[in-house]
C-alpha cells in the first residue's frame, strides 16, 4: 500500500482533500497493459485448468481421454473469480475512503497455478490507521466468501480414488483447517489407501486459500503487515521480524516454503521492517475493527498449511 496525506478520522467525508485522478499522457497505455494482463492470465489458467482437468479424469489412467481447451475454464473462471474479488475488495475499499487506486492487474505465470496473484496500485498516501486497515482486510476477507463456496463446490466435484500401488512422481497438497472440514462434511473419513482427486475447481479453491493465508502474514506491506499495524502501532516491527523468522522456520518443515521465505526476505531489504507512519499511530483501533482484525486471524487458521506441496513418492517399488 501507498503512503498519503494523514487525517484524523476514518469516515470517507473525512478522509482528506481528493481530486478526480488527472489524465496521463500514457493511461490509455496502462489501460492497454492491464488488458493484456488480464488475457494473457485467462489463457494461462485455461491452458493449466485444461491440464488439471485432464488429470483429474485420468486418474492414473495410462489412455487419457480427450479434453478441450474449454474444459480448462472451469479452474480459469474460479481461480480467477477468487483472486479478482479479493483486490476488488480493497479496490472498492479505496473508492469508499476516495483513495486513488486502480483496478486490477493480474499477473500470468508459466506455473501449475497459471498465476501468481493480482494486485492494485494505490497512487495516494493512505490517510489513518481505521483507513489502512479497512483497505488492508477488505481484500483478504472478500477473497475468503467467495473461496469457500467454490471449495464445497469443488469438492462436491471431486471423487475418492484408490491410489496405485507405486507412489513414485506423486505429490499431496496440504491441508488447511478449512478444507478438511469440508472434506469431512461432504466426503467423510476417506478410506485408507484411498485419496480424493480435486476437481480443478477445488484446486483452484485451494490454491485460493493458500493465497489469502500468504498476504494475510503479519509482515510489511502485506495484508497482514496492514492489518497489523492498524492494530499495534509500532509494535507491528517485532511482529514483521517474528513473522519473517516463522518462514524461515517453515522452510525446515516444507521445501515449498522456500520461494515464499525468500520474497519475505527480499521485502525486508527493500522496505524494511518498519511500516510507514501514520499520524494516529499511537490511537488504538475501535472495538469494531479489534474484532474484525480477530476475524482475519481465525482466517488465517483456517486457511494456513504447514506443508503445501510435499513429494509422497520418489522411487519405484520393486
Amino acid at each position: 500500500m501507498s503512503r498519503g496525506d494523514l487525517a484524523d478520522s476514518a469516515t470517507p467525508a473525512d478522509a482528506g482533500t481528493w481530486t478526480a485522478p488527472s489524465r496521463h499522457p500514457n493511461q490509455l497505455r496502462t489501460r492497454l497493459l492491464r488488458l493484456v494482463l488480464l488475457l494473457a492470465t485467462v489463457a494461462s489458467t485455461t491452458y493449466w485448468g485444461r491440464e488439471h482437468y485432464l488429470g483429474f479424469l485420468t486418474t492414473f489412467s495410462a489412455d487419457p481421454p480427450a479434453v478441450g481447451l474449454l474444459d480448462g475454464m472451469w479452474y480459469s473462471v474460479a481461480i480467477l473469480g477468487i483472486l479478482g474479488v479479493h483486490e476488488l475488495g480493497h479496490y472498492y475499499a479505496c473508492r469508499f475512503y476516495r483513495i486513488d487506486a486502480s483496478p486490477p492487474y493480474f499477473l500470468p505465470a508459466p506455473l501449475l497455478t497459471g498465476t501468481v496473484g493480482a494486485f492494485i496500485r494505490i497512487r495516494q498516501r493512505i490517510p489513518t490507521k481505521a483507513i489502512l486497515f479497512d483497505v488492508g482486510a477488505a481484500g483478504p476477507i472478500a477473497g475468503f466468501v467467495v473461496a469457500v463456496p467454490v471449495l464445497f463446490a469443488g469438492l462436491r466435484l471431486s471423487r475418492v480414488i484408490p491410489l496405485p500401488e507405486s507412489d513414485a512422481g506423486l505429490y499431496a497438497l496440504g491441508e488447511p483447517l478449512l478444507f478438511k472440514g469440508a472434506v469431512w462434511l461432504i466426503w467423510g473419513e476417506i478410506p485408507d489407501g484411498h485419496a480424493i482427486t480435486l476437481h480443478p475447481v477445488a484446486l483452484a479453491a485451494w490454491f485460493g486459500l493458500l493465497l489469502t493465508a500468504l498476504n494475510l502474514f503479519p509482515v510489511g506491506q502485506l495484508d497482514g503487515g496492514h492489518i497489523s499495524y492498524a492494530a499495534f502501532g509500532p509494535r507491528s516491527t517485532a511482529i514483521t521480524l517474528a513473522g519473517i523468522a516463522v518462514a524461515v522456520g517453515l522452510t525446515f518443515v516444507s521445501l515449498s516454503w522456500i520461494a515464499w521465505t525468500v520474497v519475505l526476505l527480499m521485502m525486508l531489504v527493500i522496505f524494511g521492517p518498519h511500516h510507514p507512519k501514520t499520524r494516529d499511530e499511537h490511537v488504538p483501533l475501535d472495538a469494531t475493527r479489534r474484532c474484525v482484525a480477530l476475524f482475519t486471524a481465525v482466517i488465517f487458521i483456517l486457511c494456513f498449511t504447514p506443508a503445501p506441496i510435499e513429494l509422497i513418492g520418489t522411487s519405484v517399488e520393486p
